[in-house]
């Protein structure tokens, strides 16, 4: 198959979709299909030398209001002369605007099935844009589930995504799909040259996060509860990975309890140094109630180590309190947290125990398991089409339909999100849960 991946976040970016994209888009080439991605620009200095055939990058804005992530100029013709020239079986979109409005025109003018992969609790983010409110999260949360209508199929990351977005109306085919884990990578990682280079004594516990530092993932409440641990343990760690707006309050966290000298935060890591990090820790704690994936989760497991985390979307999946970690209340205080992670350095055998079964855990998501599941879909949404009907269209219609169908094309898009902006204002107040 020759399948086109349309996403707003790409490498060298650190995230969750950036991942899962590279990590499916390299698992399917393996299995023989070709794949290109299309993707926003980033800044030349911020990562290696990319294979341009594979990759098709569109000029962008950065940091777009403060976050880390880049904003699509509009460019059809760029876009459009790649895509003539790749010619694609399937298109896969990974957002629901901007790069995901140029996946669905693709697909209605050139009659392609369209996938499209929820990966984000949208509504999480609305602080990144100026006037965030309730009705603006009704908008993103309308917005999202009238795109996932106007695709073939979609893909949950989570069985707790996929019962949400059926709940909110998403009525097309939905599959849950994780991104699967590199076992083997997470499994190479050395311990003892990480905690090294980074001057963490061979004998301290350590307790570690890695990820996107963002005020979306809760952060300055696991900051308080590792700090309220390590400050009864003089010799113990907070090993922070990763970077984002967040670092800094973090920071201050440490520095006003005067225990800046037990946080270690390394920045962004990868290659050898990211699976040396996940190696570097005994327990991984977590606290985001914005996902739809833990994929950090698996990647810690992969390494052997058990997590504690809040139950939450996409977290609830792969924690199982007392199995492979603890799986704490989402709403427990800072202090019920940091005496779990007093409990796990307590007992030793208990945490051999989870650790073992973290590795099981990650075992079962593979990324060859997950690629083949997706390759699946790809094959069921070629052979099987809904609600679209073939046109017999001749030679001298194809200019004439294809004007027609981007026309029709442009009016669905504004309607959507006249119809998502509607909804959001007329909705009625719902409960958290909702």
């Amino acid at each position: 198959m020759r399948i086109c991946m349309f996403t707003n976040t790409y490498l060298p970016h650190v995230g969750g979709v950036a991942r899962s994209v590279d990590f499916f888009a390299h698992d399917l080439r393996k299995l023989g299909h070709q794949v290109l991605v299309v993707a926003p620009t980033f800044p030349a200095d911020m990562g290696p030398a990319e294979d341009n055939d594979h990759i098709l990058r569109v000029p962008a804005v950065q940091n777009f209001n403060g976050s880390d992530f880049s904003v699509r100029i509009p460019v059809p013709f760029i876009i459009s002369q790649r895509i003539d020239d790749f010619k694609p079986d399937i298109l896969h979109s990974h957002h629901p605007f901007l790069m995901g409005d140029t996946a669905l025109r693709i697909a209605r003018r050139r009659n392609l099935p369209l996938v499209f992969t929820h990966h984000t609790l949208y509504e999480k983010y609305t602080h990144y844009v100026p006037l965030d409110s309730k009705p603006l999260q009704d908008f993103v949360i309308n917005l999202a589930t009238r795109y996932a209508n106007f695709c073939d199929r979609v893909v949950a990351p989570s069985h707790s995504i996929a019962r949400l977005i059926r709940w909110r109306g998403v009525k097309r085919p939905i599959e849950e799909i994780p991104t699967g884990v590199d076992i083997d990578f997470f499994a190479r990682g050395h311990h003892r040259r990480f905690r090294n280079t980074h001057h963490i004594p061979a004998e301290a516990g350590v307790v570690g996060h890695l990820g996107r530092l963002a005020p979306e993932k809760n952060l300055m409440y696991l900051a308080a509860a590792v700090a309220d641990f390590v400050y009864r343990h003089a010799q113990s760690r907070f090993l922070v990975v990763g970077s984002g707006p967040s670092e800094a309050g973090i920071r201050k966290i440490f520095v006003e309890r005067d225990l800046a000298r037990q946080l270690v935060m390394p920045g962004s890591q990868s290659g050898q140094d990211l699976s040396d990090a996940y190696s570097a820790m005994d327990l991984f704690v977590f606290s985001s109630q914005s996902e739809t994936q833990g994929m950090v989760l698996l990647e810690a497991m992969a390494a052997g180590k058990p997590v504690i985390a809040l139950d939450a979307s996409g977290v609830r999946e792969v924690v199982e309190d007392g199995r492979n970690g603890r799986l704490l209340a989402e709403n427990a205080s800072s202090r019920i947290f940091a005496a779990a992670i007093e409990d796990f350095f307590k007992d030793s055998k208990m945490a051999d125990r989870w650790g073992r079964q973290a590795l099981e855990t990650a075992h079962s998501m593979s990324r060859t398991v997950c690629a083949r599941r997706l390759e699946r879909l790809y094959r069921s949404a070629l052979t099987n089409r809904f609600d679209r009907p073939e046109v017999q269209i001749t030679d001298e219609l194809i200019p004439w339909e294809s004007l027609l169908e981007g026309i029709k094309v442009e009016w669905e898009l504004l309607t959507e999100k006249t119809t998502a902006a509607m909804s959001a204002l007329r909705a009625p107040e719902l409960s958290d849960t909702e």
